[in-house]
């Protein structure tokens, strides 16, 4: 039977099933070979979607933007001080409202009860822009960029990542793996390691699809023979910026180094969600190099620059994948 998402929220990759997951990974080949032929794809005319936006971002708006204007749509972006949800209109409220003038509503913020409660209400497909707990729209471009890098595609590759993998794309990956037969690995500190029922719901997954999770401290264990290493910044945006000393001391025996990409297999592949701090180039990168000595945080510039590294095809990939959610969803 074909597959169809007509009408769904893409809220969390846990609420599809593996073969959903890979259909639209395959929807997003095609819209990417349509948009690098310059074919003309405007599918979704006359339709129209909002970006509602608590968190500011670059490649999510780019993303959204771009994809929503090629299938032809209008798109208004809300940004952090656009709309009163939450001030001075309840979420549900702001809900009702935006699905009365839009076919579909984008949401980047904070909890993901806020994005849950405005799928509840607003009567259109919801999509997760970003929350605390999940990031599924980066998800879909990792794992595209993963299946072009490799011959044999997805199926048994080894994906570790490095450092805070407690946050929203560690949490993700370790979902999206599971669901496609992946073998992830948290390499990290204890303390900073995925939710033990997170952990249980993935491994009870994997015993379905073929995966495997595995959390450990060991660097040379986890990256051994990995045909992905994946890292993200320390400190993700709302924390506090005092938390910075703590994480750096607890995270930097986990920055990804040449030393420790020669323990993943030869043809293995550097992957981050950006934005990274790599060098000095930021306000924010320089301020921590002047305060504590710091030049790269979650990996080094030498691998950032590789030809191993696939940071910027997996960027560019974003526009394709959410274009393929949301031409799933409203057609």
């Amino acid at each position: 039977m074909p597959t169809s998402l007509s009408g769904r929220n893409f809220l969390k990759l846990l609420d599809f099933t593996s073969d959903e997951i890979r259909y639209l990974i395959n929807l997003s080949k095609e819209f990417k070979n349509l948009k690098l032929t310059g074919t003309p794809h405007r599918y979704l005319e006359g339709k129209n979607i909002v970006l509602l936006f608590e968190k500011t971002s670059t490649r999510t708006r780019c993303a959204f933007e771009v994809a929503g204007y090629d299938l032809g749509m209008g798109v208004t972006y809300l940004d952090p001080g656009s709309s009163q949800m939450g001030k001075k209109e309840s979420i549900e409220d702001t809900a009702r409202v935006l699905g009365r003038m839009y076919d579909g509503i984008e949401y980047r913020g904070f909890a993901q009860a806020i994005v849950e409660e405005l799928a509840e209400n607003a009567g259109v497909p919801v999509w997760n822009g970003l929350t605390t707990e999940f990031h599924p729209t980066q998800m879909l471009a990792d794992m595209l960029t993963i299946d072009e890098n490799f011959a044999t595609g997805l199926q048994n590759q080894k994906l570790v990542f490095m450092g805070d993998a407690e946050n929203n794309v560690a949490n993700s990956l370790m979902v999206v793996c599971a669901k496609l037969g992946l073998h992830f690995v948290a390499c990290g500190p204890a303390a900073r390691m995925p939710g033990e029922v997170l952990v249980a719901t993935c491994k009870s997954i994997c015993e379905e699809t073929g995966g495997s999770v595995t959390l450990t401290e060991d660097v040379q264990e986890a990256c051994s023979g990995a045909h992905v290493i994946y890292t993200d910044i320390w400190v993700s945006m709302g924390e506090p910026d005092d938390v910075w000393a703590e994480r750096i001391e607890l995270l930097e025996p986990y920055r990804v180094t040449k030393e420790v990409m020669a323990l993943a297999a030869p043809d293995a592949i550097f992957m981050h969600c950006l934005p990274s701090f790599h060098d000095v180039k930021t306000t924010i990168g320089a301020q921590i190099a002047e305060k504590f000595g710091v030049t790269e945080m979650e990996v080094s510039d030498e691998v950032f620059e590789s030809n191993q590294s696939k940071v910027f095809d997996e960027a560019e990939n974003r526009m394709h994948t959410i274009k393929a959610v949301m031409y799933a969803t409203l057609s």
